[in-house]
């Protein structure tokens, strides 16, 4: 992110909202605002290769560098969801940090960890275009207000029917089953810890994820 972009947002988060950044990073981002910018699908597809951002509403946000912590539990996730597909003889498809075009527009697009669809017919070559029955995010120290403000209402506003947040270093779970709430302000997650088992809510609580072997995988990485 250039000088100038990095000045006008601290300029915006003294109340002076009159230029909106067109890339944010986490902790110059005033949450409280809704804001929309003018970055598009075409613009996002012209980056750089390796450019690490998600498109929200036109606006750019950098995105936290994986980890070996981050995608072994992610991957450790998504190996649980595919074998309970494989095994069901499902139409469901799991993946691993892909493009979705969460609302259809040119105006959003995110790369969660981890995302289950069931219709394939939103499933294309280079990305997904609609919204996953379900997502998981790997909070980082670095984004976790992304993910558990912006993405959490967005994700719900777009159909999203369950979304986890996962806490490595606290060893948490969240969980939110959008389909039983109202509103991202009166939806109240689930809370588990790395010794439970978790439930896909979207599949009857018939497949479950023992963080318990997710966080063995890992642990040499949280506690040396």
């Amino acid at each position: 992110m250039g000088k100038d972009t990095i000045n006008k947002t601290d300029n915006w988060l003294q109340g002076e909202k009159k230029e909106i950044p067109d890339r944010v990073m986490e902790p110059a981002f005033a949450y409280q605002y809704e804001q929309v910018g003018d970055k598009t699908l075409e613009d996002y597809i012209a980056l750089p290769e390796g450019t690490r951002v998600e498109l929200i509403d036109g606006i750019f946000y950098d995105m936290a560098s994986t980890s070996f912590g981050h995608q072994g539990i992610s991957g450790e996730i998504r190996a649980v969801f595919s074998a309970y597909i494989k095994k069901n003889h499902g139409q469901c498809k799991t993946v691993q940090d892909v493009d979705v075009q969460l609302f259809g527009d040119n105006k959003t697009v995110v790369r969660p960890d981890v995302f289950v669809v069931c219709d394939r017919k939103k499933i294309t070559l280079n990305r997904l275009v609609g919204a996953p029955d379900l997502i998981v995010e790997v909070v980082s120290p670095g984004n976790w207000k992304i993910d558990v403000y912006v993405k959490k209402k967005k994700y719900m506003e777009a159909g999203v029917r369950e979304y986890w947040l996962v806490f490595p270093n606290d060893r948490k779970v969240q969980v939110y089953c959008f389909a039983e709430s109202q509103t991202p302000e009166t939806t109240e997650p689930k809370e588990y810890t790395f010794a439970d088992k978790v439930p896909v809510g979207i599949w009857g609580g018939k497949c479950e994820v023992d963080f318990t072997e997710v966080y063995e995988e890992v642990r040499f990485l949280y506690e040396g």
